[in-house]
């Protein structure tokens, strides 16, 4: 993982602004592009330390395409899909597949510059776009979606194991007041508003427990800025609080680090903090974030994969026909941010 140091060096930034930019500092003035500059950076720096235990793949004659449901300002308020992004181009570039990025054109999509042999499809797209997509290329893969996975291949999450590792380990530590920050809803695979995946499976490890405690949910969208406000509100509210919480996102578990801190409470002294996807970003936050990582590299890695095994190449026919949904199982990675209750407030 990337390091402050490391960061400030490749950026010019000081290591306290590059921390209140991860943070969403309101008092802090700076531009979309500084921002994307910090996030693109530790990306690199992060893939950098894994490129090397990797051989030279060998030349492929392979064409592929990448299509983003969210915009670049979109991806900026949550990173996770810009390291989605960088994570794919990598692989194609391991593989050396020529790779370009697919422009919007309506609710459509711009035909690519020539043929292509596959189309990677990062986030959640309505089925209109879906469809669209398989205009493009009927060799399509989606990640971290799976809209219809009887004709599509897939590279989608085990949000289940994920939440259950982070109870779990909060439990261990001997916690029994948790609460969740996140979203109630939240668009689902197919791109309709559907109850959160992670707040669910939270509610029901917690209540399997016979912890569940609805005071201890804070509803918040999954960025910075609009987390700090409603974890800042929670706080000041005086309602029952808990000795620990798991967070929805990296970007909400950011947004709740300022307002913990702005409260006057200590992390992980006061309250507890687990985070989710873990992105290069979690170790740079102070204290670091113990998070529950998707292992978005290899989600990447495993949607190129997909893509080549499908591709109808000269003198080389498809490996498979039948569509796969590959659900890759997350980790738990312990940091600093979440520690043994001190007593309970």
């Amino acid at each position: 993982m990337a390091t402050l140091k490391e960061l400030s060096e490749r950026t010019g930034y000081a290591p306290a602004t590059i921390s209140r930019i991860l943070t969403g500092d309101p008092g802090l003035a700076v531009s979309p592009e500084a921002r994307k500059k910090v996030l693109e950076e530790a990306g690199k720096l992060n893939y950098a330390a894994t490129k090397s235990r990797r051989g030279r793949a060998p030349k492929t004659l392979m064409r592929a395409a990448a299509a983003e449901r969210l915009t670049p300002a979109q991806q900026l308020e949550d990173p996770f899909y810009l390291y989605l992004r960088g994570y794919v181009e990598q692989a194609c570039l391991d593989q050396r597949i020529a790779f370009q990025y697919l422009s919007r054109r309506g609710e459509g999509f711009a035909p690519p510059e020539g043929a292509v042999d596959g189309v990677v499809a990062i986030g959640r797209f309505p089925l209109r776009e879906a469809e669209a997509l398989a205009a493009v290329s009927p060799n399509l893969v989606f990640l971290n979606s799976s809209p219809d996975e009887s004709r599509f291949d897939s590279v989608v999450l085990n949000y289940d194991l994920g939440i259950r590792l982070a109870v779990d380990y909060l439990l261990g530590l001997g916690h029994r007041k948790v609460g969740f920050i996140g979203p109630a809803l939240r668009p689902d695979d197919r791109g309709e508003p559907a109850p959160e995946v992670r707040r669910e499976r939270f509610m029901a490890h917690m209540a399997a427990h016979g912890l569940l405690d609805p005071a201890y949910l804070v509803e918040a969208p999954m960025d910075a800025h609009s987390t700090a406000a409603a974890m800042s509100a929670y706080l000041a509210s005086g309602a029952p609080r808990p000795t620990a919480f798991l967070a929805a996102s990296e970007e909400t578990a950011l947004g709740a680090v300022r307002a913990i801190t702005e409260a006057g409470l200590s992390i992980p002294g006061d309250l507890s903090l687990i985070s989710f996807n873990d992105t290069p970003l979690s170790a740079l936050v102070t204290p670091a974030l113990t998070s529950v990582s998707t292992h978005a590299e290899e989600m990447g890695r495993a949607a190129v994969r997909l893509l080549a095994e499908r591709a109808d190449l000269p003198g080389r026919p498809p490996v498979r026909t039948l569509p796969v949904k590959v659900v890759v199982p997350p980790s738990l990675v312990v940091r600093e941010s979440a520690a043994p209750p001190s007593e309970c407030p």
